[in-house]
């Protein structure tokens, strides 16, 4: 197998389509899309399949995907690892952030990761949960960033450790923010935007949503949290957020708060294979992760 190949694949698939990979590789769109043909032929099955005006992965291009991101997270490991003899230590934080965390979130979450004593060097991966606790099992991850604590049904060796909640507010763009007078009652018949069913909070909204005897048209549903905010910000519905996040959802995205909703909380995990803490980042993430939601929603 030619590893060059195998990276511009991945490229792609993390970027989204040709024209962009190709943008980052600094090659041209009949280049790349050659050298994942050899890749395809190499390997004797398609990787990719036309997708309206775009590609989207086949099966085995998922699984491919799947080795690619191990294959080239190992080395990056492996470069930090030499650059630890050439230099000052550093020592490797690898988290994984399931889909359905808000990244921006997430990223406020590890921010006191940056202020150590001992640098260290963020390794983030993004994934269902139950991907991510596997990789956690196999001492592949330090921690992972989730919406729950381990599920019953998962056989994994592991310790939920609460960050921390929040109330839920709605978001929708100007224009459609400017049709809701009285929240929640405008939501009523109204196009709504929802989490996927991976998301916990998923079945909280619609429990609320019926106790408060509304039937919003749910015209769209998400594994990930800033795709379905795009959708938001193209006017597409009204769609749920944390309320902490509200202040940078609302400048990121050009949308208007129309309404929170303090009986739906939003639970945030951190999980690790130990009980006790040891590592410094995992600690540091734990220890400040309440003053980090705190802060947060002073500011929304």
């Amino acid at each position: 197998m030619n590893f060059k190949h195998l990276h511009y694949f991945w490229t792609v698939a993390r970027s989204g389509g040709i024209a962009r990979a190709s943008e980052r590789l600094h090659l041209t769109p009949q280049t790349v899309s050659a050298q994942i043909k050899l890749l395809e032929d190499q390997l004797g099955t398609a990787l990719f399949r036309p997708a309206g005006r775009g590609l989207e992965l086949t099966e085995a291009g998922r699984l491919a995907l799947s080795y690619a991101d191990e294959i080239f997270a190992l080395g990056d490991e492996l470069r930090s690892a030499l650059a630890s003899h050439r230099g000052a230590p550093v020592l490797p934080f690898r988290v994984g952030i399931t889909d359905v965390m808000p990244k921006s979130l997430a990223y406020q979450l590890l921010s006191p990761t940056a202020g150590l004593d001992e640098p260290v060097r963020l390794v983030c991966r993004e994934g269902k949960l139950d991907r991510l606790l596997a990789e956690l099992a196999l001492h592949r991850l330090d921690m992972v960033l989730a919406d729950r604590p381990i599920p019953a049904h998962i056989n994994v060796r592991g310790y939920s450790h609460k960050l921390g909640e929040c109330a839920l507010a709605f978001f929708a763009a100007p224009d459609l923010a400017g049709k809701c007078p009285a929240f929640p009652a405008c939501l009523d018949d109204a196009p709504l935007l929802l989490p996927g069913d991976d998301a916990t909070v998923r079945s909280r909204i619609e429990a609320w949503l019926e106790s408060n005897r509304l039937a919003p048209r749910v015209v769209g549903e998400f594994d990930d949290g800033a795709l379905m905010m795009a959708f938001g910000q193209a006017g597409g519905g009204f769609f749920p957020a944390p309320a902490v996040l509200a202040d940078p959802i609302e400048k990121q995205f050009g949308v208007q708060r129309v309404g929170l909703v303090e009986e739906i909380q939003d639970v945030f995990y951190a999980i690790t294979g130990e009980r006790r803490i040891s590592h410094p980042a995992v600690l540091a993430v734990t220890e400040a992760a309440q003053e980090v939601l705190t802060r947060l929603s002073a500011n929304g």
